[in-house]
């Protein structure tokens, strides 16, 4: 059935040339570190550790298709796991795109199956803000460590939990969608935004948050592991506790700054705390681009073959 479903065409050019964008950007990016540096860190930190790395990442994707495969069962749709995660790890193919939106195409693979849109729609809204929560509070576990970004870290988690003890109470929802529906006409728009709230509701009730961030933050926590790891085959260790912290803070500077999956954002922020915490400039950036090469761009490259095998 999935194979019947011909990827539309412009979210493959998008993926595309977001993809080329990038990769010219991280070759800019080299040639300032130096790519002979770049090159010299891959050597430095070994196969073992480059491999490490990438089964890490490949943990943090898996659980997430856990979470998400759930979202959908409480949604009331029991996709097949296979099909599922096929179309899951398709959508990586997009995540260079601003606030990783492209993972919609996730939606329209999944009509096929029998998911709307909107409740499709709500699921990937849903993983987005457990990965925000999740991301949050590794870096609140360790904020100290950078006091100057404690501002950010309380704010955006104020936020977060703010719209979560919102959504608990669906009674204003439910005004706003008889209000709209009542109304018709150009307030159907609302209705619909109202229904993807309610799906949203579904996949965030205090039954199934624990289990979400628990799940999102050994997620995140394997690639801030797999990050640590990497600055210690190069030979310049940082505390874990603070390799933990640089990896969620640069993190959540590039998915606030809703650039096309952080790009720039994260790697400005994690090249800068790597060097004012002791790294020479050359090590800190090809840390930066390794770690990254690891973790957004492994996610593009298996998101790829998926989309291609999805036709």
């Amino acid at each position: 059935m999935l194979d019947s479903q011909p990827a539309p065409t412009r979210a493959i050019r998008l993926a595309a040339w977001t993809v080329a964008l990038a990769a010219a950007g991280y070759l800019a990016l080299s040639l300032w570190a130096g790519w002979r540096e770049v090159a010299a860190a891959f050597v430095r930190a070994g196969v073992v550790v480059v491999v490490g790395m990438l089964a890490l990442s490949l943990v943090n994707y898996l659980l997430r298709f856990a979470r998400w495969q759930h979202y959908l069962t409480l949604l009331g749709h029991r996709v097949p796991w296979g099909p599922s995660a096929r179309i899951y790890f398709a959508g990586f193919a997009l995540t260079t795109t601003p606030g990783k939106m492209g993972e919609l195409l996730r939606g329209v693979m999944l009509k096929p199956f029998g998911v709307p849109l909107v409740e499709s729609t709500a699921a990937f809204f849903s993983e987005r803000a457990a990965d925000l929560l999740a991301i949050l509070l590794l870096c609140a576990a360790v904020f100290w460590l950078y006091p100057n970004g404690a501002p950010l870290v309380a704010g955006a988690l104020s936020f977060v939990a703010a719209v979560i003890v919102a959504v608990q109470f669906p009674g204003w929802i439910h005004a706003i969608d008889h209000w709209a529906q009542r109304r018709g006409g150009r307030w159907v728009a609302l209705a619909r935004l109202c229904e993807l709230v309610l799906g949203f509701r579904t996949c965030f009730r205090w039954t199934t948050l624990s289990w979400a961030l628990v799940l999102g933050v050994v997620a995140w926590g394997a690639e801030a592991v797999a990050f640590h790891w990497l600055l210690v085959a190069l030979g310049h260790p940082l505390p874990l506790a603070l390799s933990v912290f640089i990896y969620a803070f640069a993190m959540l500077v590039g998915g606030l700054s809703f650039l096309p999956g952080g790009l720039g954002g994260s790697e400005a922020v994690m090249v800068a705390l790597l060097i004012a915490n002791g790294l020479p400039q050359p090590v800190a950036v090809s840390a930066t681009i390794l770690c990254r090469l690891a973790t957004l761009w492994f996610a593009v490259a298996l998101g790829a073959i998926f989309l291609l095998r999805s036709r």
